[in-house]
Parts: C-alpha cells; structure tokens; sequence
C-alpha cells in the first residue's frame, strides 16, 4: 500500500469516529447539534472549552455525555469563594509508609483527569482560576518546586451563568484567552423541549452510554488533523480575520471599519492558532484533508467572542461581541 493510500484511509477512519462521536452525542443532547459539534472541534483540537448559558439548560450532562462517549476518564471540580487552589491541583500530605517511615507526599487533584469540569468557574477567586494557568497552557501543575505532567488527551471544559453577578469574579482576559472556545447555550425550541421527555425524563442517558472512541484515538486524531493541508490562501484569510478585529490594524478597508469604531482591544495570535487548529478539525469532520475558508468562517465566531474587549461606549450602547464579530467576519466574507 502507497503512503498517500495509507493517508487516505487515516483520513477516512478518523472522519468515520468523529461522526461516530457526534452522532452518539446528537442523540443524548437534542436539539443542540451545532453546539455539539463546536465542543468535539475543540476537544480534537486539543483546546479548552468555556460554556456560557442559564441553569438548567444541560451543560453538566453535556460534559458528561462527551466523558463516557470519548472514554475519557473525567472529574468535576464545583467552584465557590472559599475553594482554595490546592482543592483544584493537589497538595501534599504527610504519609506513613508500610515500614513506619513517614513523609510528605504529592496528592494530585482532581485537574488530574483527561476531562476536567470546572463548574461555575466565575464563582472561584481569581487565586483559584490562576491555579488553572499553568494546567491549561503546559499541561502540566508544578508544586513545592515539583513538576507533574498532566494526562493526556487533556481537555478543562468551564462553565459560567451569564446572568448572577453576586458573589462572582469575571475571568481575566489572560485566562479567557486560555479557552480555544467560547460556547454559549441557546434556550431550546418548542419542539426540543418536546423530545427531551422521551429522551431524559427519568435518567440521564449518559449514564448508560457505551463508548464509541477512546483516549488513544483522540491523541491519533489531534496529531492527524496537524497534517490536514492548508492553503496559502486560507493562511491569508486567517490573518486578514484576526486583523479586521484590531482597532488600529492594517486589517480591512480604511474608515469606519467596526473594529476601530466598538473595539478596544483585539484577538491575539493565539486566536489565530486556534481558528486555524479547529478549522483543521471542522475540515476532517466534513471528509476533507484540506481547509476551506467556510471552515474558518463557522469556527470564527466560538473562538473570537471571548478575546476581544469592547469600547465602553459601545457596550453601554446596548452592542455585544457576538454582535460586533458578526459584522466584522460578514465583511471579511465578503472581501475574500
């Protein structure tokens, strides 16, 4: 067999389990198909993942779900104010061993598993949330001088309620820059909210789910997609994005451009390694071993909405990221 032929059937395998894996998800979380796929676009991306959204609407059973689906061994950590870093990374302990000899010894918390819930993460201090820094960018957590590496696939999936404000510490722009995407949970319609008492009325059906990859077919899919081919033309399109959401960028036409009339600050280059590692996903999903401008186009919107900063008088104006990037990244279509 020729090595393109041996490409091609990785590409072919690899597409097959990503739709395997959001097929199987589709079906435990209904009616919230592009958020599914926006959540496996970062896992396999490699990224971290910040779900926004109101209580009640799935974002636990969504972690969850995703854990038993991958086979991923996973843990939850529950922020609130008096939760200390230790809690979250681990600490040592004085132990005595079989022989009588005592010593301290690493503990690891529970940021030691492949998928890491942090629950409400706004509601931990912004000593706690710093403690995550290190794990999320390194992968690894170093203590008493120590360094640990951290398991691999390693994914923090963080969740937030948008609408309490007491008693809460808003993530800093270095931390949210951290998160790969920025997901927001829509109110379900009519209709999903019909299906959901045939679907998880009485039990939670990822509590029962069978796992359709595994920790090692992650990792072989993230090292796959490095090789998924991307065009000069795309590598300029990427840029030309990230550009047009610098207020004082060469990005774009001159004049009154969006980015220089509501933005204060605007995405990073790690936003641009980011659009580019999850389009590369987005692109396998679909069966192709190349990038196409449509997937940096629909990967744009999760990965740019939480590392640009508006300009006071835009947002007490009522204008919002979301609102703001759509009219930047419908320009930019427009001047590909």
């Amino acid at each position: 067999m020729t090595a393109a032929a041996v490409a091609d059937s990785a590409y072919a395998d690899a597409h097959r389990r990503l739709q395997d894996v959001r097929t199987l998800l589709d079906r435990v979380i209904v009616g919230q198909e592009e958020l599914v796929t926006q959540l496996i676009t970062a896992v396999f991306a490699g990224g971290h993942v910040l779900i926004e959204g109101l209580p009640g609407l799935g974002k636990t059973h969504l972690a969850k779900a995703l854990a038993a689906a991958l086979g991923l061994q996973w843990a939850r950590v529950q922020c609130t104010p008096d939760l200390m870093p230790a809690d979250v990374t681990g600490a040592e302990v004085y132990a005595t061993a079989a022989g009588g000899a005592s010593s301290f010894v690493f503990r690891p918390g529970p940021v030691f598993a492949q998928l890491v819930l942090v629950d409400e993460i706004n509601r931990a201090t912004p000593r706690t949330q710093a403690a995550l820094l290190e794990a999320m960018q390194e992968n690894q957590v170093t203590h008493a001088g120590t360094t640990h590496r951290l398991p691999r696939p390693f994914c923090v999936l963080a969740t937030q309620n948008p609408i309490e404000l007491e008693g809460t510490y808003p993530l800093p722009e270095a931390q949210l820059d951290r998160f790969m995407c920025k997901l927001t949970v829509p109110f379900p319609s009519r209709a999903t909210l019909r299906e959901m008492l045939e679907v998880s009325l009485d039990a939670e059906p990822s509590d029962t789910l069978e796992p359709v990859a595994c920790p090692a077919d992650v990792l072989r899919i993230t090292e796959l997609c490095r090789t998924v081919l991307l065009g000069e033309r795309c590598k300029d399109a990427a840029v030309e994005l990230i550009m047009a959401t610098q207020a004082n960028g060469d990005g774009g036409p001159s004049g009154q451009t969006p980015a220089r009339q509501h933005i204060r600050y605007g995405a990073s280059p790690r936003a641009l390694q980011a659009l580019i590692r999850a389009a590369r996903v987005r692109a396998l999903m679909a069966g192709r071993a190349h990038v196409d401008v449509d997937d940096l186009a629909v990967n744009a919107l999760p990965v740019l909405r939480h590392r640009i900063l508006l300009r006071l008088e835009s947002e007490l104006d009522g204008l919002d990221a979301d609102g703001v990037l759509a009219s930047i990244i419908d320009g930019w279509r427009r001047r590909l």
